[in-house]
């Protein structure tokens, strides 16, 4: 198959995955299991982001070295990292109640809260097609959206423990 050919594949696949992630997100939302988990989850799903932040700027540390292997490996695992949060993100709240955060920063952590969902949502297909045009090796193309990309999802990550951290007091 030719590079042109996966790539369309790849397309079809990324633009699937930007609309279907976060409807399948927003209506497990409306889904309520009634089941204790063992753990508390919030913590670590928080954790995971943290993880992925600090594995997104030692991703730029590597390629701006020259280290391509090390760079393509911490991607892979900021990936993986974005993933479980995903799902741990889901679980926690398709077993819990939403908690309101009731502190003096209201409108701060709003602001931060929305921009944080909203961006996750659009970072999605950045994500996908940034690592894609790496995996088949277009080089340029990957560096051109990677600009755009890195700063997203770093926003995105950060944003979650900061959210996590504003919110953990009133659990």
């Amino acid at each position: 198959m030719s590079n042109l050919s996966k790539e369309k594949k790849y397309n079809r696949i990324i633009t699937i995955l930007s609309i279907v992630l976060p409807l399948a997100v927003a209506a497990l939302f409306g889904i309520k299991i009634d089941v204790e988990l063992p753990v508390f989850l919030p913590p670590i799903y928080a954790s995971t982001n943290a993880l992925t932040a600090v594995l997104l700027v030692f991703a730029v540390v590597a390629i701006k070295k020259g280290n391509r292997k090390l760079h393509e490996r911490l991607i892979n695992v900021a990936i993986s990292l974005s993933v479980l949060f995903l799902v741990l993100y889901v679980l926690y709240h398709m077993t819990s109640d939403s908690t309101s955060y009731q502190g003096a920063y209201r409108n701060l952590y709003l602001v931060i809260l929305i921009s944080h969902i909203v961006l996750s949502v659009v970072v999605i297909p950045f994500v996908l097609v940034t690592y894609v045009r790496g995996l088949l090796g277009k080089f340029d193309a990957h560096k051109k959206i990677a600009k755009f990309t890195f700063p997203l999802w770093l926003y995105v990550a950060v944003t979650g423990v900061v959210v996590y951290l504003m919110i953990s007091p009133y659990y």
